[in-house]
């Protein structure tokens, strides 16, 4: 059942496709059999024939269907072949009746007039030639479609690489990839230069070294930045890998950069004196924040004579007495109006975060509240009182007909806030960050909460480390572990592990547990046993709502990957009625603990009290329906009830592991991590804190103590080059 098939058929009938990214599910006949099948095909049409590529696949409810993998069409040729076309109804205006009279008419050159002589089709009873014209345009444009996409698979590529070069090029797509393949690589089609020098060595005429080496150079500059998380890179570094990676001389490599860059499709500048080669939207990223955040330093802050009436009358409020360092960050919050406070876990920083809300409330501010991720603005919420959304969601985004984000406040429409406060500064990249400060109006105050010793973001940039290392903004690091939170051994192994110091892993009255285990094997056996029977006995949580799998890595035997395999068995067997739906290697079923892995604010929700769109990356929710007539996953997060389409399934992932970088911004009442078969590269000490500080009453650790250790001694962290901090500087000497 799972080998690699070919089948030729006629599309008879479509069900379901989506023109964006070309998800379908279709009949065709083959052998005189009617077949169900799903893939990612081009513009289909009835009556078509195809050539398609697949497995065999059992559906839970539909029984057997083929899978497509590619698919190749030809032009219907016969009379027969050419009625199912037109009957389809895919061409406005035609439908079975019509598509008859045109065929009795016509036979078998009945395309070959609709395109070239549609002056004839008028004389059909009930096509005027206006209608006529209209026909024939519509044909046109569908058959030049067509074209193109099989122009584009002759090439070598692929159907679904077909697809979005087609939505990216449109009718010259042919020629461009023909002239250059390697622009793909740069083009927002998701083709990497690898998959452009497979096309390209097809050709029976190579592109020109000069393309390869260009568009080589801009893939590898890209590469460092939204893989490795660097802004920039610099121009040594730059040369030395064009010669390894693209097999050129040194000469090559620096006329390459240098052509790019005065092609502006590359910008270099010298930061700390040393050369860096940007791209040109992490250059004006990171050159716009710094500018940015000099200008709020400058003219954002004001005195008040009652500042202190203020602070302890928000102290009363609270019912709280700030210490030194709070009260301290309170002030600067009102008078610099621009404020960095950091600090790890139990020294209070939301008590400062919602003393500083008060007192802003209190002198008449607007204040608007946000986060990163969507959990984190909802934990955000419950922390403050007041509703806090995601950046996204503050800056009112859209999306461009590339899928990009498109922000409506902006310099030219900003926020009406007077304050803005923005949690879980560390995950935020540089690209969001500079288009969160471009959306701020003039004199509006900016605080910004992050624990420094945390993962860096996902996306390029090191924003909370430049602005702190810069030295030229003001930043209050609260750093006195109050009484109450030193009970908790979760709080002060943290701060051990920071100090470089390792945890106290011999205790068993508290909340802070280790359990030795060597090998992986037995380290997932335990974890699955801790999850499904050991801590809801023991404690009553529940392990979808309450127990939370962190995995440093998705790969090896104690990655997320092969845990979530463990856990789907143990917590949501398959079981005979229990309705699945199949997407790639993944099988979702009813009852499944899934996350959302992509921010997509055009997926509808509805709740008890209200509707809405938009669900984000690291929401996690159940499971409760699959819908075969809409074609839709509902998944249950929290209180809202999204309905999800097949098509859309890409962005889920099994949630009952997480890795510790999707962690970050959440919490959990029980936080179960795996220790051992851990890649040396992942053995580093703000990962290990990152992952405890996520745990709200209890940790268990399961693994090794020397991988813990050798965690815990090693504070190289992941080492990014960033410019934001020079540009700060740079900017305060002017």
């Amino acid at each position: 059942m799972d080998d690699l098939i070919t089948l030729e058929g006629v599309i008879e009938n479509v069900t379901h496709q989506n023109t964006e990214n070309g998800f379908t599910v279709f009949e065709f006949s083959s052998g005189g059999e009617y077949i169900t099948a799903t893939g990612i095909l081009s513009r289909v049409f009835i009556g078509e024939k195809y050539t398609f590529c697949g497995r065999w696949e059992t559906h839970s409810v539909y029984g057997k269907q083929f899978r497509v993998d590619s698919a190749v069409g030809s032009v219907p040729e016969t009379a027969e072949e050419m009625f199912s076309f037109l009957a389809s109804g895919i061409i406005k205006g035609v439908g079975e009746k019509t598509a008859h009279k045109i065929i009795a008419m016509f036979g078998d050159r009945s395309f070959e007039i609709i395109e070239n002589e549609p002056s004839r089709l008028a004389k059909i009873n009930g096509i005027s030639l206006g209608k006529a014209v209209q026909i024939s345009q519509q044909f046109a444009k569908l058959n030049a479609e067509r074209t193109e996409i099989i122009s584009l698979e002759k090439l070598g590529l692929n159907t679904n690489e077909a697809m979005r070069v087609f939505k990216k090029f449109g009718g010259r797509s042919s020629g461009i990839v023909e002239r250059n393949p390697y622009q793909l690589c740069n083009s927002d089609v998701g083709i990497d230069f690898e998959r452009a020098d497979s096309i390209a060595s097809g050709f029976s005429t190579r592109p020109s070294d000069e393309y390869r080496f260009t568009e080589g150079t801009i893939y590898i500059v890209r590469q460092n930045i939204y893989r490795n998380g660097h802004t920039c890179i610099p121009r040594k570094k730059l040369v030395r890998t064009c010669m390894d990676y693209l097999g050129c001389s040194e000469d090559d490599a620096e006329i390459n950069i240098d052509r790019a860059v005065e092609n502006k499709r590359l910008v270099a500048d010298k930061v700390f004196a040393k050369e860096m080669i940007f791209l040109p939207e992490m250059y004006e990223a990171e050159r716009g924040a710094a500018e940015q955040l000099i200008f709020i330093s400058r003219y954002a802050g004001k005195s008040f004579d009652d500042i202190d009436e203020q602070i302890r009358s928000s102290e009363v409020l609270g019912g709280v007495v700030y210490n030194d360092l709070q009260r301290r960050a309170v002030r600067t919050a009102v008078e610099k109006g621009i404020l960095i406070l950091t600090g790890g876990p139990g020294t209070g920083k939301t008590t400062t975060i919602r003393g500083i809300l008060r007192v802003f409330e209190a002198l008449g501010l607007e204040v608007a509240l946000a986060a990163p991720t969507g959990r984190a603005a909802k934990r955000m919420t419950e922390l403050t009182g007041k509703e806090a959304v995601t950046i996204h969601r503050l800056l009112e985004v859209e999306w461009d007909e590339e899928d990009r984000p498109v922000f409506k406040r902006n310099k030219r429409n900003p926020l009406t806030a007077q304050a803005v406060i923005v949690d879980e500064l560390s995950m935020v990249d540089s690209r969001l960050f500079y288009d969160l400060l471009d959306a701020l109006p003039i004199g509006c105050r900016l605080i910004m909460v992050g624990d420094s010793d945390q993962l860096p973001p996902v996306g390029a940039g090191n924003v909370l480390h430049d602005m702190i290392g810069s030295q030229r903004l003001p930043v209050i690091e609260l750093n006195e572990v109050f009484r109450q939170a030193m009970e908790s051994m979760i709080i002060t192994n943290a701060h051990a592990i920071v100090a470089g110091e390792m945890p106290d892993l011999s205790r068993s009255d508290k909340d802070f547990f280790f359990i030795n285990r060597q090998y992986p094997e037995a380290a997932c056996e335990t974890v699955c046993e801790l999850c499904f029977e050991r801590l809801p006995k023991a404690y009553n949580y529940s392990a979808f709502d309450d127990i939370q799998v962190l995995c440093p890595s998705k790969k090896g035997e104690t990655g997320t990957g092969n845990i979530n395999k463990l856990l789907q068995a143990k917590l949501n067997p398959a079981a005979k009625g229990k309705k699945e739906h199949v997407f790639g290697t993944r099988t979702f079923r009813i009852g499944d603990k899934l996350m959302q892995t992509k921010n997509n604010y055009n997926i509808e929700w509805k709740s008890d009290e209200r509707e809405g769109q938009g669900i984000f990356n690291g929401d996690i929710g159940i499971l409760e329906e699959i819908d075969e007539n809409e074609l839709v996953l509902k998944v249950r997060f929290d209180d809202r009830l999204a309905s999800i389409p097949f098509e859309c399934s890409a962005d889920l992932d099994f949630a009952y592991a997480v890795t510790v970088h999707k962690s970050q911004g959440s919490e959990f009442n029980a936080v179960v991590i795996p220790v051992t078969g851990i890649s040396p590269y992942l053995q580093y000490r703000n990962l290990l804190y990152t992952a405890v500080t996520r745990a709200k009453k209890l940790i268990i650790l399961v693994g090794r103590a020397d991988t813990i250790g050798k965690m815990v001694n090693n504070n190289k962290k992941q080492s990014r080059y960033s410019a934001l901090k020079y540009y700060i500087m740079l900017g305060d000497k002017s």
